[in-house]
Formats: C-alpha cells, structure tokens, sequence
C-alpha cells in the first residue's frame, strides 16, 4: 500500500477522528441505499478475528420500522433516532460459525465453536464491536455523521426485529447528516499518560 503524503494523512485523520463528532440532531437530508450499500462494502473487508464477520446490520429507515424501533429506546435516545435518516442496528449472529466454511476455507472451524456457548457469544461480541466501529469509520470516510446508542431494551428490542433468536442486538448507530449547528463543546479526553502504559 502506498503510503499517503503528510498532509493527506493529517486531513484524513481530521475527518475520521479529530473534527468528527458524535451527533444527536439530525439534518433532513436523505442516506440512500446506494451509500449504505458502499458503507458495508468497506466494513465487510476489515479484519475480524478467522474472519469470522459475526456483525449483522439492520438499516432501520421506513417511518413503521422506525416506530418499532424507537418503541425500545429510552426517550433521550428516542428523540435523536427518530430524526435520524437511518439507524443502524449492530447485531452479532450467534450462528456466525455456520458461515466459517466459506468465510475461513483453510481449516474446518465450526467444531470449535459448536456447543461451546461462552466462546460463541464472546467471539461474536468482540467482533461485532469490531465491525460497527468500522461502520463508523466508513460512514465518516464516506462523508456522513453518526451518533452511538446504548440506552435500549435490548431483550425488547431483539423480539421485536429478531425473534428467531439467531441475531441479536448489540448496540445502535445513528446515521446521517449532523446539524452542526446544535452541537456541545467537545468532553474532555484522557491524555496518554492516563490511559496507557509503555512496557
């Protein structure tokens, strides 16, 4: 891979990271379903671990999906859903081992994780959290903004749009164009001193 001149790195780095920002109100312009298309086409490339790609994505955009969906959140986080074009549910399918054959052909997988409950729900949580920070990061390449939910019924939530119990919610993206407008300052961070250790 070639490597980016100092100045492209410094832009993308600002558009990923530094000038993006977590949004909770939400402009009315639409996200079509070519962009989410183009969306997942970066996310599904992303490493995960055998290549296991335990995330599933539910674009929720229809004003009836919606309600459904904002039926489960708490009312702060309702509000910003439902003027938000798209909310993504960031699944994980605890039958990802199923696809392991086609997904990792060197070497014969499934039994590992077959009856092996823990492992599997630990995998497909690592790993699903892994692809829906990638959603994040390719919705904010793409030129979109995005806001993060976890203040939802999660076991509600999973009757509602996974009631065969296969997939099941693990946290919400909001997505679409912010209004900058009504934006806070940005919080605090923790400098690397406090959050990391040299060894």
């Amino acid at each position: 891979m070639a490597t980016l001149p100092i100045d492209r790195v410094a832009d993308v780095l600002k558009q990923l990271f530094f000038d993006a920002r977590t949004h909770r109100h939400w402009q009315a312009r639409e996200v079509t379903d070519d962009a989410l298309r183009a969306i997942y086409e970066a996310v599904k490339v992303a490493p995960t671990s055998t290549n296991c790609s335990p995330g599933r994505f539910v674009f929720v955009k229809s004003k009836a999906a919606k309600s459904r969906l904002v039926a489960c959140l708490s009312p702060h986080d309702a509000e910003s859903a439902r003027g938000a074009p798209v909310t993504v549910i960031v699944a994980q399918d605890l039958r990802f081992y199923d696809k392991l054959p086609k997904l990792f052909p060197e070497c014969d997988l499934v039994e590992n994780f077959e009856g092996h409950h823990h492992l599997i729900a630990e995998t497909a949580f690592r790993n699903s959290t892994l692809q829906g920070a990638y959603l994040i990061m390719a919705s904010r390449a793409l030129g979109f903004d995005c806001g993060t939910i976890s203040g939802f019924d999660r076991p509600r939530l999973d009757a509602e749009f996974f009631p065969d119990g296969l997939w099941t919610a693990n946290f919400l993206v909001n997505l679409g164009y912010g209004d900058e407008r009504k934006l806070l300052p940005r919080l605090p961070r923790l400098s690397f001193d406090e959050a990391c250790r040299v060894i």
